[in-house]
């Protein structure tokens, strides 16, 4: 009876040990502010569709999003607000990318990452502009800007099949390319990399 109830203890001991573990494994993949995945999680996942893609000749797209102007935010109105901004963001683009292959990551900073398997160009396009209208419709206001004047992303999408890419930093590079002529070309938009030929480049400050 003893020996019993020894073993199991021990078994209520290891099945605890390995629910800590598992939840130290997930936090670990985690942003500790928007809850979302971390660049740690990103570049692991980023690298294990970009390897399935190209096994399986499937589409694979990547979208980046940057705040607009998410400094003038931060000067005026506190990094407090500019940490909520980045939560409400965080939330609103995880309702954008809702199928459970689809990955939301904090990227650095004010920018995100959205990793979409089996999603093809068209669609990574349609799943961008719901995102945008989706942050514009928070209606987060600037404190120093025209009434009215609401927070808002800049998006850059990049899509792959076969072997258009050379690698997965390339992937990154173009829609980090798409995502800069997005800045350029006025804010508050989304922009396709059309294949090869953008060189990457960051965005500009904001």
């Amino acid at each position: 009876m003893e020996l019993k109830q020894v073993n199991r203890s021990l078994q209520q001991a290891s099945s605890q040990l390995q629910e800590a573990n598992r939840d130290l494994t997930r936090l670990s993949n985690l942003d500790g502010l928007t809850g979302i995945a971390n660049r740690r999680m990103f570049d692991q996942t980023l690298e294990t569709e970009w390897n399935r893609a190209r096994r399986t000749g499937t589409h694979l797209s990547l979208v980046l999003a940057d705040i607009d102007h998410f400094k003038q935010l931060n000067d005026a109105s506190g990094h407090q607000m500019g940490d909520e901004c980045l939560k409400l963001i965080a939330a609103e683009l995880a309702k954008a990318a809702r199928r459970a292959t689809d990955l939301v990551a904090r990227f650095g900073g004010e920018e995100f990452a959205l990793i979409l398997p089996g999603t093809d160009p068209l669609q990574a396009a349609q799943l961008a502009e719901s995102a945008r209208l989706g942050v514009e419709r928070l209606g987060i206001l600037y404190s120093n800007q025209p009434a009215g004047a609401s927070i808002t992303i800049s998006l850059g999408i990049a899509s792959v099949v076969g072997n258009l890419f050379p690698s997965a930093e390339a992937l990154v590079g173009a829609a980090d390319g798409a995502l800069y002529l997005a800045k350029h070309q006025g804010r508050n938009r989304a922009i396709a990399h059309p294949g090869r030929g953008i060189r990457t480049v960051r965005p500009v400050s904001t």
